[in-house]
């Protein structure tokens, strides 16, 4: 059995995705467990399907009765954060109601030694600072006051700093996102994931 891979699925493509694992692993069985829609075949296949935000599933093992239960809150949000830059974003449903991507230089790596190292990685450190203070700071202002659901992504480290501003009201869910330095595509591919269905795959080896 291969190691599972995270797929985030639209809900536009659910049906079809679970038509289709169906199609190249005959005799797919559908069961709920533990909260989740799980697929298992018979050569030794499956999948574990999730809704967003963590939220458990109790109904039928049906992929049309599970989509039915994908519901987005009201008030939502996205923060990104890496060293080189920030993205943020306020959502009500599938609408993005406010957003704001920027930069912030931070100094590469240096192979000096000594004092200047020292310096250089002091510079280095509030360079880093600036930008997770920057991030919050519009994190703020996208996001309005009072409490929201917010998925994250980027550099854990990061955005613990950010979310350590006492402004932000923020309650994170899973998944955390693997993305590169913040810009408009990432963002809105960010979004896009955080909203879609979370789905484990392991296929068998040879299939």
């Amino acid at each position: 059995m291969t190691p599972p891979v995270l797929v985030h699925v639209p809900a536009a493509r659910w049906e079809r995705w679970v038509a289709n694992f169906g199609t190249r692993h005959p005799g797919t069985h559908l069961a709920v467990v533990d909260g989740a829609l799980v697929g298992t075949s018979a050569d030794g296949s499956g999948f574990e399907a999730r809704l967003p935000f963590a939220a458990s599933y109790s109904g039928a093992p049906e992929p049309a009765a599970f989509l039915a239960a994908r519901v987005l809150p009201e008030r939502w949000g996205v923060l990104l954060v890496r060293k080189g830059g920030y993205a943020v974003a306020r959502l009500a449903g599938d609408t993005t109601v406010a957003s704001k991507v920027g930069t912030r230089h931070v100094q590469g790596r240096t192979k000096a030694g000594g004092q200047s190292q020292q310096r250089f990685a002091r510079r280095r450190a509030n360079q880093a600072q600036a930008a997770y203070d920057a991030a919050a700071e519009h994190a703020h202002r996208v996001w309005g006051p009072g409490r929201l659901v917010v998925v994250a992504g980027g550099d854990r480290t990061a955005v613990a700093d950010v979310l350590e501003d006492g402004r932000l009201e923020a309650e994170t869910v899973a998944p955390f996102l693997d993305v590169p330095d913040p810009r408009r595509a990432v963002l809105d591919q960010a979004i896009a994931d955080a909203a879609a269905l979370q789905v484990r795959v392991a296929n068998a080896p040879g299939t």
